[in-house]
């Protein structure tokens, strides 16, 4: 069967096109600027990589060219679209309603639109990919793959926060989690590496948005993020955990109000804001060494923190069989790794600088000397693929 995978953004339409017979991308690529000026499509097959310019008001547009490309006779891959035997789609909030993967009808429709108000900037846009899918490929069955599920695993003392309990009843407030479908993933590699369900985790996820998951026996049991992606690492552009009183008294002092608030913390805090450079870890690491004293602190700042989650999920694992490093800066960032694990000696974790220094990219790597008690690797994530795995279970 072939699935493809939508992962419909705010201005964004990012796809895949997977066999499952044996899990071969047969293309991949990205709708751009979608309801902006100069909008444009790429797509990548094992013959060609093409990009084209064109009007792109709405999702539904960007739908539609995806399914000319990939059935285009010269940069697609597939000669119809009745090739095509299933649709998973990303969806960033599920709430308390789901907990794990579901074939999309009206009334779960009416669920991921009920929760938009926990996503604001996600959800609205994911329903627009599902609608537009529906209509453009009306035999082909939808899945909803949620950023959340993974994560609903967590117990009570995790998810819920020191606010009188009838805010969670009521108005939905707890931690949810994020980046799931890239935990699940890691977990699900780590686990096979191990070969043994009884495995002690922790998924250090860290990209421009990062976080980490205490992962037992497959099942997450506390993650970094909260109630919104904002909670947890310093990151890219995002402030992380901060006593909430900031933004009264930052309101007061700025006259920001507190949506600018918000806003502030989502995009001009972390590691940029610390820095005045970059939220690129690449820029980071090359300005610290030339001697910039605030890049080289928010990368301290970066690391310390990372650091500071380990050793709390290693407490409530009750010990510490692997760490997993995946995303951007979890695969690529040598140094980025070598700060976090320096100083973990007491955990029984002992990286060696030579297998990290050289680590193959893309690929699974065991960074860890042989005298280690705690395995690290470096395990490049696939979300697209979970979704497609997930969308595959709906339809045996």
């Amino acid at each position: 069967m072939k699935i493809l995978v939508i992962n419909a953004g705010s201005s964004s339409l990012k796809y895949q096109l997977i066999d499952m017979q044996n899990e071969n991308v047969l293309a991949k690529g990205i709708v751009d600027r979608i309801a902006i000026e100069n909008s444009f499509i790429t797509i990548e097959t094992e013959k060609s990589k093409y990009k084209l310019e064109f009007d792109c008001p709405n999702h539904t547009v960007a739908i539609q060219q995806v399914l000319n490309l990939l059935t285009d006779k010269q940069h697609g891959c597939i000669d119809t679209m009745q090739e095509v035997g299933a649709v998973g789609h990303r969806v960033v909030h599920g709430g308390n309603d789901f907990n794990t993967s579901v074939k999309i009808d009206k009334n779960v429709i009416k669920l991921i639109e009920a929760n938009a108000e926990l996503a604001p900037l996600h959800n609205p846009p994911n329903v627009a990919g599902i609608e537009a899918c529906n209509k453009a490929i009306p035999h082909a069955p939808a899945v909803a793959v949620f950023d959340t599920s993974f994560h609903s695993t967590m117990p009570e003392q995790a998810y819920l926060y020191g606010l009188p309990y009838d805010v969670y009843t009521d108005y939905k407030i707890r931690k949810y989690g994020f980046h799931g479908t890239s935990h699940q993933f890691v977990s699900s590699e780590a686990r096979r590496i191990w070969g043994d369900e009884n495995l002690k985790l922790i998924v250090c996820h860290l990209g421009n948005g990062a976080s980490l998951s205490a992962v037992l026996n497959d099942k997450c049991i506390d993650t970094s993020m909260g109630f919104t992606p904002l909670a947890g690492l310093v990151m890219g552009t995002r402030s992380g955990d901060i006593d909430s009183a900031i933004l009264e008294y930052l309101s007061k002092k700025t006259g920001m109000s507190l949506t600018q608030c918000i806003e502030y913390l989502n995009k001009k805090s972390g590691v940029l804001g610390i820095s005045g450079v970059s939220s690129d870890f690449r820029n980071l690491g090359e300005a610290a060494n030339n001697g910039n004293k605030r890049a080289k602190i928010a990368l301290d700042v970066f690391s310390y923190r990372v650091k500071h989650y380990i050793g709390a999920y290693t407490a409530i694992l009750n010990g510490l069989d692997m760490i997993a490093f995946t995303a951007g800066i979890g695969e690529n960032a040598v140094f980025v790794r070598e700060m976090i694990c320096k100083n973990l000696e007491y955990l029984g974790l002992e990286l060696d600088t030579f297998k990290n220094s050289n680590c193959p990219r893309g690929q699974i790597a065991e960074i860890n000397k042989s005298s280690s008690k705690v395995k690290i690797f470096v395990i490049p994530t696939n979300e697209e693929l979970v979704i497609a795995r997930e969308t595959l279970k709906h339809c045996k």
